[in-house]
């Protein structure tokens, strides 16, 4: 135990941690909406369009975080005109953007003089690099996403079921939508430097869909999505630190884990509740 608690002692390793449990409260909150509605090949192609503006702020020295809400806000309103206008499929719009974007992102990047350095910490995050303004940043978005996701929670639950009816309801669903769509875009932006823009939906997701495996309540989902978020980083970092590997792929692969390890155990708990139940039930 003294050993695995070694890491622990170092302060960038402390950033890490804190800074990875933020993005993981966060993802928790905007990925449990993300499961429910089906969002995830939004997300996908948020943490794709992003790329450019990281890109671009990488290669001239601004501020990272700006360069990726710029870019993903783009691809959201790009999706949105695609499919209204050129009459095409949401999925169509997605998959060609996503592609167009990421292609982009990778030629900005081939331009600097840095092109592995940069191209390795876009697309697979570089948390250990995490500074204590990041954590600062971090921990408002994380608290601002609670406060928004709490007061909206009426709405987007109304969405997430009928639209018409959270119309007739004056819930306004379009603003929900683009509360929700504005959520998604925040939670990929914040956590694309803990594991990357390639694997981000990965921690947006599998620690969602693991808390749905044994909850049906949607405020107790967001909280074990979080906490197994947490987890999933804790448990990346110390798998990257001792097997040194990378960071952000190895609390991505952390969390996709926990997802299975979910899954497995309530379907063999299923399985033996219901042969418990057989034989209880007499014979006719």
């Amino acid at each position: 135990m003294p050993d695995l608690l070694e890491p622990f002692q170092l302060e960038f390793f402390q950033r890490a941690a804190v800074g990875g449990a933020l993005v993981a409260v966060l993802c928790g909150v905007v990925g449990t909406w993300v499961v429910i509605r089906s969002m995830a090949f939004l997300g996908e192609a948020l943490a794709h369009g992003m790329l450019p503006g990281v890109a671009v702020a990488t290669v001239a020295g601004l501020p990272v975080v700006l360069g990726a809400a710029v870019s993903a806000g783009l691809m959201s309103l790009a999706v949105s005109l695609l499919q209204r206008r050129g009459r095409l499929s949401y999925d169509t719009s997605i998959a060609l953007l996503f592609v167009a974007m990421l292609a982009l992102g990778v030629i900005v990047i081939s331009h600097s003089g840095s092109f592995a350095t940069d191209a390795t910490a876009i697309l697979f995050g570089d948390i250990l690099a995490i500074s204590d303004a990041d954590v600062r940043f971090l921990a408002g978005a994380a608290l601002g996403t609670v406060l928004a996701a709490a007061l909206a929670h009426r709405a987007l639950l109304a969405l997430a079921f009928d639209p018409r009816v959270a119309a007739v309801l004056g819930l306004r669903p379009a603003l929900a939508q683009g509360l929700l769509v504005g959520l998604v875009t925040l939670a990929v932006v914040v956590s694309y430097q803990a594991v990357g823009s390639l694997l981000v939906v990965g921690l947006l997701v599998a620690p969602a869909v693991a808390a749905s495996q044994w909850t049906q309540r949607i405020p107790t989902t967001m909280v074990l999505a979080a906490v197994l978020g947490v987890v999933a980083v804790l448990v990346g970092l110390l798998v990257s630190w001792f097997g040194a590997t990378a960071a952000g792929s190895s609390i991505a692969l952390s969390a996709i884990g926990l997802a299975a390890l979910s899954w497995v155990v309530r379907v063999a708990g299923d399985a033996v509740l219901s042969a418990a139940r057989t034989r209880a039930t007499p014979a006719a």
